[in-house]
């Protein structure tokens, strides 16, 4: 186990969460994601996520960063984790905003329709760059990944992502809902800290 450079606002945020509030049949749905990551870890190969959702602008970056910051905090290494949309918009500010205040160091790289971000989870680690992209962008990978859908209408309109070792539907309510309403921020934080909670169940089942 690596000693982990976690800035100490992320990690607070992470000993926070509970998995025991996960309930049986959300376990059951994490167990094949976990199965995946631990047949990559046992065959010392590289653990390639691509999280999917339809305009890849809230759950899907949320989804990235979080897994991608839990297997670092938890010594779990080769894990590499992307996002992508069956179109590209832009990763939504409140997006942004809610990971900052779990403690992310956020850097703008570009702005414009859709902006580019650097999203810094630990002190010696290359940031997470964040911004909105089809799915089979060509900074995604090509093969030998797991495609996690991560709203219901991308699972619909993909029923098959090429190049995708595993097709695994892990769906999350949208926060978007919330928009320009006084709930946004607590609720974007709530879909947050749901998605943390279940990447943390995750990565601690693999041995």
């Amino acid at each position: 186990m690596k000693k982990s450079t976690l800035f100490p606002e992320i990690a607070a945020f992470i000993n926070s969460l509970d998995i025991s509030t996960i309930s049986e049949e959300r376990k059951k749905t994490l167990q094949t994601l976990i199965d995946f990551v631990q047949s990559k870890v046992s065959h010392q190969e590289t653990v390639a996520i691509n999280f999917i959702c339809t305009h890849n602008s809230r759950r899907s970056h949320l989804s990235q960063v979080w897994a991608q910051t839990i297997a670092y905090s938890l010594g779990i290494k080769n894990v590499i984790c992307y996002s992508g949309g069956t179109e590209a918009t832009a990763m939504f500010p409140m997006a942004v905003k809610t990971l900052e205040n779990s403690g992310f160091q956020i850097q703008t790289l570009s702005e414009g329709k859709n902006p580019v971000y650097a999203i810094k989870y630990a002190e010696n680690e290359h940031p997470i760059i964040g911004f909105s992209k089809k799915l089979d962008d060509d900074f995604n990978p090509k093969s030998q990944f797991a495609a996690i859908m991560t709203c219901d209408s991308a699972n619909e309109a993909c029923p098959f992502v090429v190049g995708a070792e595993k097709r695994i539907p892990i769906t999350f309510l949208d926060p978007k809902a919330f928009d320009n309403t006084p709930q946004q921020a607590e609720k974007y934080h709530e879909r947050s800290v749901q998605i943390a909670t279940e990447m943390l169940f995750v990565f601690s089942n693999v041995k």
